[in-house]
């Protein structure tokens, strides 16, 4: 019964509740309020109209507030390609659920590029050598190819100094989408050794073994089949370990991993928290890996 406490509540002037008022009135053609003489008090329409706008509003805030609630609940959708989920991402979930007031992950690994616009995700982690537009997108890190192989390999006697030492070695191959510029290929890093040696083999002059997904070719490599050319990022705990070394001291830039959300996504501050942890995560690896 007092329209300068509901402007207060609401954060308007006092005037504006009484417009609101009167539009209200006009919409019903009959009075809602006796103005004068004060206190203010409902007419007989304001008073039957107000049980219904009163549990309506209630019913409304329920509604919500449930809404909400149950939305703070919902795991986090996170869609990632299958290498990155599979041989980063995964392996350090439990470090992520082990703080406080996070969501908790799915995981979506996938190559197909899933529409965030329309609701498939709610954020992805892209691997594209450029910054991606069609979103809210954020630099995560950045990874570096290299030729790796298990150390097995080399313990037959033959080492690995130079390119022409890979004559009559396995080359392991996975497929790139044609669309990406640069992939980092045998072919690609071959062209490059031509720049740093003189003899280098030509593709004829080793065997190949190729695979579609790179999960696959990384343990084709792990079971000593033959020497990769794998992101340091993907591979980079196999390195630590010792369970794969680098074959040869001659790498090919990679591509940046980007956080990408759509404009205005409701749950923007838990993607912010999970692109810092992630952040976090690879430069605690690159400082363990540094004191070791």
């Amino acid at each position: 019964m007092s329209f300068k406490k509901a402007a207060v509540e609401l954060c308007v002037t006092p005037t504006a509740i009484s417009h609101q008022i009167r539009l209200l009135e006009q919409y019903c053609g009959r009075s809602l309020f006796r103005r004068r003489p004060r206190p203010l008090v409902l007419t007989e329409a304001g008073a039957r109209l107000f049980p219904g706008v009163h549990d309506g509003l209630e019913a409304f805030a329920a509604a919500i507030s449930t809404v909400k609630r149950d939305g703070r609940k919902q795991p986090l959708r996170v869609t990632t390609t299958n290498a990155f989920a599979s041989r980063w991402l995964v392996p350090r979930l439990a470090l992520w659920h082990k703080q406080r007031g996070v969501p908790r992950l799915e995981v979506i690994g996938t190559d197909a590029v899933l529409d965030l616009n329309a609701g498939d995700a709610d954020v992805a982690i892209r691997n594209a050598a450029t910054l991606p537009t069609h979103g809210v997108a954020k630099e995560l890190f950045r990874d570096s190819f290299w030729p790796v192989c298990s150390p097995r390999l080399l313990s037959s006697g033959r080492p690995l100094t130079r390119a022409a030492d890979l004559r009559g070695r396995v080359l392991v191959h996975f497929h790139w989408p044609p669309f990406v510029p640069n992939a980092a290929t045998w072919q690609r890093w071959l062209a490059s050794a031509r720049r740093r040696w003189r003899d280098v083999p030509e593709s004829g002059e080793m065997e190949h073994l190729s695979f579609r997904e790179e999960a696959h070719a990384i343990e084709a490599v792990l079971a000593g089949q033959g020497i990769g050319m794998f992101s340091d990022l993907l591979v980079g705990d196999e390195l630590k370990a010792g369970t794969l070394v680098k074959a040869l001291d001659l790498k090919l830039s990679g591509f940046g991993f980007y956080s990408v959300h759509s404009f205005g996504h409701p749950r923007e501050r838990e993607i912010a928290a999970l692109s810092d942890w992630l952040q976090a995560a690879r430069q605690s690896f690159f400082k363990k890996s540094d004191d070791s």
